[in-house]
This record gives C-alpha cells, sequence and structure tokens, in this order.
C-alpha cells in the first residue's frame, strides 16, 4: 500500500477531490492511504503564523523553518522512512516514467504544500524529492500534490479497471502518444468510425494503432 500524507493549509481544497472516483476506490480497495497535518498547527505566537519577511528585503512571505520542520518531523516520528516531496518549480519534471517509479516503490510520502513567494531554504535539507510540474508558478502546491498523486495511485494494480489500462495508454513508453479511439455510434454527424475498427480482424487493428500512435511534441 502507498501512503501520502500532505502538509497543507488548506485541507479542504485537496480532500473532496481524493474522496471520489479512482482515488476513493483506491482507498476502499486498502491500495492507498490519504492524511493530512495542518502546518498551521505548528505556527508561532498567538497567531499560529508559519510565515515571515525575506532577509534581504523583497516582496511577499516565506514559509519559515520552525513549523514546516515540526510538522515534517511530527510525521516522522511515527514513520522515519517516509519521504518528503516538495512541489517546486527548480525541482525535477515530473513524468509518466517518475510517477510509475513512485507507484512502484509502495512507501509512504509527504507532500509539503509551499505557499505565499516560496520557502526558506533550509527546508530543503528535510526534501527527498523536488518536484516541478512545468515552467509557470501557482499560488500554492495542493494542484501540484493532487496531480502527483492522481498520476502515481492510478498506475497501482487494481485500481483502473482493465488490466492494461495504464500500459497502453499515453507516455506509457517514454514520449509515445495514445492512438485515436472510438466508441458508438460508429456514424455521428457524417464522421465515420475507421472500417478497420469494425472489422474484427485483430491483427490489422494492431497494426493500424501502432501506425497512429503518435510521439509527443
Amino acid at each position: 500500500m502507498i501512503k501520502f500524507t500532505i502538509i497543507t493549509l488548506f485541507q479542504e481544497a485537496i480532500e473532496p477531490y481524493l474522496k471520489t472516483s479512482m482515488m476513493w476506490k483506491a482507498v476502499d480497495k486498502g491500495l492507498a492511504e490519504f492524511d493530512f497535518v495542518n502546518l498551521r498547527d505548528f505556527g508561532l505566537g498567538p497567531h499560529k503564523s508559519v510565515d515571515d519577511t525575506p532577509y534581504g528585503g523583497g516582496d511577499g512571505m516565506l514559509l519559515r523553518c520552525e513549523p514546516v520542520f515540526a510538522a515534517i518531523e511530527s510525521v516522522k516520528a511515527k514513520d522515519p522512512s517516509a519521504k518528503v516531496i516538495l512541489p517546486t518549480p527548480v525541482g525535477e519534471t515530473w513524468s509518466q516514467d517518475l510517477a510509475r517509479r513512485f507507484a512502484s516503490d509502495n512507501s509512504h510520502y509527504i507532500i509539503l504544500c509551499p505557499h505565499y513567494e516560496g520557502y526558506d531554504e533550509r527546508i530543503l535539507s528535510l526534501v527527498d524529492y523536488m518536484i516541478s510540474l512545468g515552467k509557470y508558478v501557482l499560488t500554492g502546491g495542493e494542484l501540484p500534490a493532487l496531480i502527483i498523486i492522481d498520476s502515481v495511485v492510478r498506475l497501482i494494480p487494481g485500481v483502473l479497471g482493465g488490466e492494461t489500462s495504464a500500459v497502453i495508454e499515453s507516455f506509457s513508453d517514454g514520449d509515445n502518444l495514445e492512438y485515436p479511439q472510438y466508441t458508438k455510434p460508429a456514424d455521428f454527424r457524417g464522421m465515420k468510425v475507421p472500417d478497420i475498427l469494425l472489422s474484427g480482424n485483430h491483427g490489422e487493428i494492431a497494426k493500424w494503432r501502432a501506425e497512429h500512435s503518435g510521439k509527443a511534441k
């Protein structure tokens, strides 16, 4: 079983998604577990502050070391083997290959959801994986956390319906793109399903699909 503990200020932004569809199915079948830690619980002072202005000046606020270290250490106190993931623009670009590696590991992952202008650099001393979703910036780490979790959990055997559902899809083999697919009706407003797919000739269908699979640009 794979487990994700999400450290966040906004659990309500993540939890509903994890309680629906395939994520719920994974939990129900005992294949995945999701837990939350409220970073605010480890905040400082009467206002439970978790951020402060950066040394050297500049706009925005940075997550402070104290609450982040305390939150992560509270999880590791129960499971020292848990590995920390930090969504950050400077991390390794997330890919299907990485998702597959995480899915096969059956580990406990802690995802820290950053906010504001970023985080104190010393927090990286606790991080095992820095992950980037691409060359853009989001308001917080909740959406990247969901993307990482969804892309990993769906690859766990038994989560998706078909045995090969995660094998033949896009990016299952490097930069491949899945072949075009069709369902009923065979003719919709003059747009017809290719005859070969209606032929029942599985050898020729496999050949057609191979010819019409592409590569990501």
